[in-house]
């Protein structure tokens, strides 16, 4: 698998990222390795985590696995702070003490002494902005992180961000696909201006763009789940599904699957480091990873940004 640097640090990553949101919760001990040892296998080397993930449990799965399954100098790891207020209700807190002893439980639930991307999850508007800043910037400074960024900025937050920094912000976080294309207008931009990296979540539309959901909601999905359904369903109405039918028009006629075009299509985007991919399950992994992540032909590429271009 490719690897890539990340915005203009020196920093590489593999092209595809193994996300695990759903480590903890709904993928169990036995998957979550399994998923690794694939992923290891194919050339992926960067896996994203983040302490609001199943209330750390995510970090606590990967970090049973470093050691065992692999080295820890044998992965990449980002992890985010920031997202759970200290009495445990969810919420955004990326104060200086929170964010800092936040990180301090990551790297104790992950079993490592530093992570190489560190995140600030969210925009807090009830925290100045230098303040969450001086936190990241620690946490570099002190060798908890070897590099920090950004999660869910909108673009004139993230140009704000690197600005006021004072030292290298490398990396964004966003959702970016086929299905989503807003960061297009200023994220974009913004990151790439800054010297930024965009590491592109959600990539594959939360699974629609896989086709999977065409004509109805299959049983065992995300969409079909009390949990997923509501992240699931602003994606199933009529605009997007002309998207999806496009794109797996598209997908016979070059003989490839859904999923490579989505994923081809993105890393050939301008700005984008990684495609953070949060497969549930092994079957699932092994299905995106049959992707060549080649370019699409231009002309391909043109009519399906057409297709997919905000109303």
């Amino acid at each position: 698998m490719q690897q890539r640097y990340v915005g203009n640090s020196g920093l590489r990553v593999s092209a595809l990222s193994l996300g695990t949101m759903t480590w903890g919760g709904e993928t169990d001990e036995q998957d979550a390795s399994e998923l690794l040892r694939t992923f290891l296998n194919s050339g992926g080397r960067h896996v994203d985590t983040a302490a609001s993930y199943a209330d750390g449990r995510s970090e606590a799965m990967l970090g049973s696995l470093l050691g065992d399954v692999v080295s820890r100098t044998g992965l990449t790891i980002s992890t985010k702070a920031g997202m759970t207020t200290p009495d445990g209700r969810r919420g955004v807190d990326t104060s200086r003490n929170a964010m800092l002893t936040g990180l301090d439980a990551s790297l104790a639930r992950l079993g490592t002494d530093y992570v190489d991307i560190w995140f600030a999850e969210a925009w807090d508007g009830n925290v100045p902005l230098d303040e969450t800043l001086s936190a990241l910037e620690f946490a570099v400074r002190s060798g908890r992180a070897r590099y920090a960024g950004i999660s869910n900025y909108t673009g004139w937050q993230a140009a704000k961000a690197a600005v006021l920094a004072g030292f290298p912000l490398v990396a964004a976080q966003a959702e970016y696909s086929f299905l989503h294309r807003s960061p297009e207008a200023e994220l974009i931009p913004a990151v790439e201006d800054a010297g930024m990296g965009l590491m592109a979540c959600a990539p594959l539309g939360r699974g629609v763009l896989t086709g999977k959901y065409r004509g109805s909601i299959p049983s065992g999905s995300r969409g079909a789940s009390a949990r997923g359904s509501a992240s699931v369903e602003p994606f199933l109405a009529e605009k997007p599904s002309r998207t999806v039918e496009a794109v797996c028009t598209a997908a016979k006629g070059l003989g490839r699957t859904p999923q490579d075009v989505a994923l081809g299509w993105l890393l050939a985007q301008h700005g984008i480091a990684t495609a953070v991919v949060g497969p549930r399950t092994p079957v699932q992994l092994k299905e995106i990873l049959e992707a060549q992540l080649s370019p699409l032909p231009p002309e391909i590429a043109r009519a399906l940004e057409d297709v997919s271009a905000a109303a």
